[in-house]
């Protein structure tokens, strides 16, 4: 069985860190394209940061560009995102998810992805 599981979230103040972890079972990361994704209450879901096995490209939203990393450790077949300098606008529950191909979408599109974790909810607020 196929699945992903995140966890990390949490609560912590405006300008802390969190890192989180998105744990594969059933397949290998190694060949996958893996994103992180966010959906904040009342909103759609919202690509944070992608990490391609084209080039090893990373990709990310300009809202987190300087302040998020994503990283793999195809050993641990898991794919983390470091989060440096939080706001409250981070809040949202965060979503790993995996696709082997684009099939001509975008990183950042939900529709790209097959494989989906149940998210790890992270509040950012004093």
């Amino acid at each position: 069985q196929l699945q992903l599981v995140e966890s990390g979230g949490g609560l912590v103040q405006p300008g802390g860190s969190l890192k989180l972890s998105c744990a594969a079972s059933g397949f290998s990361l190694e060949f996958y394209h893996v994103a992180w994704f966010r959906q904040a209450p009342g909103k759609e879901h919202e690509g944070v940061s992608c990490d391609s096995v084209t080039d090893g490209e990373r990709l990310y939203a300009e809202s987190v560009q300087g302040r998020f990393t994503i990283s793999r450790d195809d050993v641990k077949n898991t794919v983390y995102l470091e989060m440096n300098s939080l706001k409250p606008e981070d809040t949202a529950v965060y979503y790993c998810a995996a696709t082997r191909q684009w099939y001509g979408r975008t990183w950042n599109d939900v529709h790209s992805y097959g494989h989906w974790g149940q998210g790890t909810r992270v509040t950012v607020s004093s």
